[in-house]
């Protein structure tokens, strides 16, 4: 039986002379995880390595298997290993152990995002519920917390409106859906109910909301907010903390007006903004392939580079995205050949690899700034 020791197996160690294990980590060593900037042994992202002759195996292992820079990691190790003497074949095999926010481990989440705009009608709910179905479509177990009390639409978005959570054990059930876990207060009330509550009321609704749903073990938790820096955003900050926030925004300089303020309201309660995403960004005509840019265009990355924050992506305007909000079929499930969903594809990546940065300078400050990581 082969021992595992810091990757590498007894019966390696005892091979005869010719390519080692050691020789290849030394190799292996000059690779750096283009996100984290520090090598790929260093950090304990290679796994199971065996050499065979001059055939070498091996896993990477990913802090997101969302992970969008996962083929420069392997041209890189490639590369590496093809100046080794004595290297016949290489084999790299992938899988992910999503990086943590220790913050929240007595919950049983590893990442808490929240995806806010400044004011409503930019798509924050289309965003929210796209990148979760793109981060679970790749394997991540994902969670999405609909804290917009006031006008609850993630039902309508997944097709679950007429569903109804169920209890066990004291716990609240979260439905299912596109690989996603779900809770919304909408599956609390009925659809022509409206919510007239006063702050203490929205503190204890989400609350119960998060607290006392079993959502079991998650990577990610998305959590929708109403839009604006109000009641709820306060409640939540103090309930959990939040891993950090996305900001949804449209080109319009009225938009781009509220995304400040959000930002600052953010970094008021020390929550890490993790980038902006400019939502409507284009339009592209199916008839003449031209590009119209109905809103302007580029306001949401300019802002975010005089703030100091990411800009995520652009996510063009099409009717397909709308059409699979109302239907309940998310474009990124429905369509994923079509370029909106493209861009929350590639959204979804960038997001995932910047809460890998943010976990690894609160253990490690090496101070990456946030702004510097590989976007759209």
């Amino acid at each position: 039986m082969a021992i595992a020791l810091r990757g590498i197996s007894l019966y390696d160690t005892l091979r005869p002379m010719g390519l080692s294990p050691a020789q290849v980590l030394q190799q292996l060593s000059a690779v750096n995880d283009p996100e984290l900037r520090r090598d790929l042994v260093s950090l304990g992202m290679i796994r199971d390595l065996r050499v065979d002759g001059g055939d070498v195996r091996f896993t990477v292992r990913l802090t997101t298997p969302a992970c969008p820079l996962r083929n420069q990691i392997e041209r890189d190790c490639r590369a590496a290993l093809g100046t080794l003497p004595g290297v016949r074949r290489v084999e790299i095999a992938f899988d992910a152990d999503v990086s943590r926010d220790d913050r929240l481990a007595a919950l049983g989440i590893r990442n808490l995002i929240v995806v806010a705009s400044g004011k409503g009608g930019v798509g924050k709910t289309t965003c929210a519920v796209n990148l979760a179905v793109a981060l679970a479509q790749r394997g991540a177990r994902v969670g999405l917390l609909d804290a917009d009390i006031y006008g609850p639409n993630v039902p309508l978005m997944l097709g679950l409106q007429d569903e109804r959570p169920g209890v066990r054990q004291g716990r609240m059930q979260p439905l299912e859906r596109y690989r996603l876990r779900v809770m919304s207060m909408g599956f609390l009330l009925r659809s022509d109910q409206p919510v007239i509550w006063r702050g203490p009321m929205l503190h204890k609704a989400l609350e119960q909301l998060i607290m006392d749903t079993a959502w079991g073990e998650l990577d990610y938790l998305f959590v929708d907010l109403p839009p604006g820096t109000g009641d709820v955003s306060l409640s939540l900050a103090q309930i959990a903390p939040i891993s950090g926030a996305v900001i949804v925004t449209t080109p319009q300089d009225v938009a781009l007006a509220d995304v400040q303020k959000g930002i600052a309201a953010f970094r008021q309660m020390n929550v890490p903004v993790l980038g902006v995403i400019e939502n409507m960004s284009y339009f592209v005509c199916d008839c003449c392939g031209k590009r119209h840019d109905l809103f302007s265009h580029g306001g949401g990355r300019r802002m975010a580079e005089r703030l100091g924050v990411a800009c995520l992506g652009e996510v063009p305007l099409h009717p397909v995205v709308r059409e699979g909000g109302d239907a309940g079929a998310p474009v990124v499930a429905a369509q994923p050949d079509n370029p909106a969903a493209a861009a929350f594809v590639a959204i979804a990546g960038a997001l995932a690899a910047a809460i890998s940065v943010l976990n690894f300078n609160r253990r490690t400050p090496s101070f990456i700034p946030l702004a510097d990581i590989p976007t759209t």
